[in-house]
């Protein structure tokens, strides 16, 4: 028995969050309850981050009008990809992406301004800002997963309107805004599978053993 794990019931809640956490569009308006959002992002600040320099910032949009002019921009630039897409433009433009307009909370993640001297761990690999603030939102969407609450990661937007919309410091550099509520019920599969976008590939088809010229199935 090893001490330091979990009791079984504790475990199967942590794989249970992991297993049906989901990037919800479709929310209802209740309020969230009193010190809950607060209880999220204290989850993503116990993050793990490279160098331990905690590069996520988090700003609350409780103005409804700063909330419209995001979801604007959301907008304009879900547009701009649809025309991207080619040939899938149309499929695209019938995908739900976000709820903004109809979510309790959203919050805008961005990392922080001046992450330049944090070389430890970055001095070939800079994006691990990126990774690190990544790690806190998944904190904050499991987190949010266990206490019935959704989550939505929404990255159609142009960088440079949700920093001037928010008033960030130069440097800094929003990477979601996310859409938090109570919803009437996950989705049973992720929504781009179950819509036929795409299909989550087999764990056996992601894993290699020494070199990527040796998929981890071919050794039995």
């Amino acid at each position: 028995m090893n001490p330091h794990a979990f009791a079984p019931s504790e475990i199967d809640g942590v794989y249970r969050a992991i297993r049906t956490r989901r990037d919800m569009r479709h929310f209802l308006s209740t309020p969230l309850e009193p010190g809950q959002l607060e209880r999220f992002v204290t989850a993503a600040h116990q993050a793990p981050s490279v160098g331990l320099m905690q590069p996520w910032r988090f700003i609350r949009i409780a103005d409804r009008d700063l909330r419209r002019l995001i979801h604007a921009s959301v907008e304009e630039e879900r547009v701009r990809t649809a025309d991207a897409l080619g040939q899938r433009s149309a499929d695209f433009m019938r995908l739900k992406v976000e709820g903004i307009l109809e979510c309790a909370e959203v919050v805008v993640v961005a990392l922080m301004d001046k992450r330049e001297p944090y070389v430890f761990g970055r001095r070939t690999m800079p994006h691990m800002d990126l990774a690190s603030a990544s790690c806190a939102i998944q904190n904050f969407w499991l987190a949010a997963r266990a206490e019935g609450i959704g989550v939505g990661w929404v990255s159609l937007f142009d960088p440079e309107r949700i920093r001037a919309l928010c008033k960030m410091p130069d440097g800094s550099e929003p990477i979601a805004v996310l859409c938090v509520g109570h919803v009437a019920e996950f989705y049973p599969a992720p929504m781009l599978e179950a819509e036929g976008w795409d299909k989550r590939h087999p764990v056996s088809a992601m894993m290699y053993v020494d070199s990527w010229e040796t998929p981890a199935a071919a050794e039995g």
